[in-house]
């Protein structure tokens, strides 16, 4: 375990608000920095990979920027859903929201949520890779419609956020960590943060 008598800088590597808003659970200072990384997937590459690759690669960049002496760990995260075999990110528009929504209608939909956790003190990193089963109704067109109107969820993966009205869209989840869906698994996080000598409750 590292030396921390001088406790590193936490540090998100994310532009997403969703992921600051799960971050700020756990009561702990933290900067964000926003990486500047290419997203598209590699020729071949499985979700899971896409997943993993893109949340180191997220964390890697942003430790470059971070000058503190006493170093820094950086979170970085990504996610990526699939359904039949098919890669589904933000859809960033109301008409390509309605086309994913229709396509997922009745289907099983796997949200990969792949969190890394790099060290800059030592260069160690520490991955994960948290599967989350969503089952969507079979929705009307009528219902998509007006869901997307009430929410407008364009900046999130599959077009439904799971912590708002989107639940209303689903019949099941199946996930051992119930944040991982928003976009930051705190449970498999708060597991990485304490293997690296940065406890979350400390006693008085």
């Amino acid at each position: 375990m590292p030396d921390v008598s001088n406790k590193p800088r936490l540090v998100l590597a994310s532009s997403s608000r969703y992921r600051r808003e799960l971050l700020e659970r756990l009561r702990v200072p933290f900067d964000v920095i926003t990486p500047d990384i290419d997203e598209t997937p590699l020729d071949a590459e499985t979700p899971e990979a896409t997943a993993l690759r893109l949340s180191e690669a997220k964390a890697r960049t942003a430790a470059k920027r971070v000058t503190d002496a006493a170093g820094a760990l950086v979170i970085g995260s990504d996610q990526v859903a699939t359904c039949d075999g098919r890669q589904i990110g933000k859809p960033g528009t109301h008409d390509n929201a309605r086309a994913q929504l229709q396509f997922m209608r009745g289907k099983s939909v796997e949200f990969h949520s792949a969190l890394c956790l790099f060290d800059s003190r030592t260069g160690n990193v520490q991955t994960a890779d948290i599967v989350t089963r969503v089952q969507f109704r079979d929705l009307s067109d009528d219902e998509i419609e007006a869901y997307l109107l009430a929410e407008t969820p364009y900046d999130v993966a599959g077009s439904a956020k799971s912590e708002g009205l989107g639940i209303t869209l689903v019949s099941a989840i199946h996930s051992d960590d119930s944040t991982a869906l928003i976009g930051l698994p705190l449970i498999a996080l708060s597991k990485m943060l304490r293997v690296a000598g940065f406890p979350l409750v400390e006693a008085a």
